[in-house]
């Protein structure tokens, strides 16, 4: 199979290409894989360095608003995985017209390429995000979409365009919405590596508001392991939600990294809250389980102290990319 993986060296892209390249993945083995990655701050090389020279790997630098190229390296691909897009909620909010232009404009110059070339599989990588906040229950992959940010807005808007095309045109597509990602190689300006990072430098961390917002957490492996199984198995115009099982507050999950880090409560610092912050996210993944017989493998309890470990020992990574 040939795989065509947008934003193969983000945090989750990367980590779906090292385990399509070792074989980690049931069903891909063998695959070979292009990377388009525009390489902007998230996006990094070196994600890939452990596969960087396998002879199943090509890396096209470039940006998937750019219809004549996205015509080149489309053509001749079984299936694409569409991870890129501009991520971060905190910026989305100072600066929405990127969020706007790669995350929908790009999505419709990729799905256009696809359906032009006849590509047999394209996975949409959406988020929780998208459903806004629920106070109790979980959203099923029916509920109505009632985003907050900027950067969910813009992958509603994906995600709505990819199942579009299916309807409209009848391009094979389908979508996974994922729960909060958490694993090595997550840039520094995400929660858990920007705490773990402070903490280690001997910095404060900033707790937004009263911290009791909600999420659930998947670890990266599990979310790339959902992904190929989507990509393999999964039914076109249908969307799968991708859980971990780990619910915790934003303050729970301080006081384990603080624990981990070998830090106290003197290094929390309490800064205004986020403008429209969610409360909660909760996903029901009954529907990926059941048909596709995805389970999380990696549990919080062990995941968490290995990313830590992990950030721990690979400061020459992350130390360039800092946030003050």
């Amino acid at each position: 199979m040939n795989l065509l993986v947008t934003g193969g060296a983000g945090f989750i892209g990367s980590h779906f290409v090292r385990s399509v390249l070792t074989d980690a993945l049931d069903g891909l083995a063998g695959a070979r894989v292009t990377v388009l990655d525009k390489l902007t701050y998230a996006g990094n090389f070196g994600n890939l360095g452990p596969v960087a020279q396998h002879r199943r790997l090509d890396f096209v630098p470039g940006d998937v608003c750019d219809a004549a190229l996205l015509d080149r390296v489309v053509r001749g691909h079984d299936a694409i995985v569409h991870f890129a897009a501009e991520s971060h909620v905190d910026r989305s909010i100072l600066a929405a017209a990127e969020f706007a232009m790669t995350n929908v404009v790009g999505t419709q110059v990729l799905l256009d390429a696809a359906l032009r070339h006849g590509t047999g599989c394209f996975v949409y990588v959406s988020t929780d995000e998208v459903y806004g906040s629920i106070e109790t229950g979980a959203w099923s992959e029916q509920a109505p979409m009632s985003p907050t940010s900027p950067y969910a807005a813009t992958k509603a808007g994906g995600d709505l365009l990819a199942l579009a095309y299916h309807r409209t045109f009848g391009l094979p597509v389908v979508v996974t919405r994922g729960a909060n990602n958490y694993g090595p190689y997550q840039h520094p300006e995400k929660l858990i590596p920007r705490f773990v990072t402070n903490l280690l430098s001997g910095r404060t961390v900033p707790l937004y508001g009263s911290g009791t917002q909600v999420r659930d957490w998947v670890h990266v492996d599990d979310h790339c392991r959902a992904t190929a199984l989507v990509l393999l198995q999964g039914r076109a115009g249908e969307a799968y939600h991708v859980g971990g099982g780990a619910e915790l507050s934003n303050r729970e999950l301080t006081g384990m990294l603080l624990r981990e880090c070998g830090a106290d409560e003197t290094s929390v610092v309490t800064v205004a809250d986020r403008m429209g912050h969610d409360q909660r996210y909760a996903l029901d993944d009954s529907k990926i389980r059941r048909e596709l017989g995805y389970r999380p493998r990696t549990a919080f309890a062990e995941g968490l102290p290995a990313t830590v470990r992990w950030y721990r020992e690979n400061e020459q990574w992350w130390a360039p990319l800092v946030i003050d």
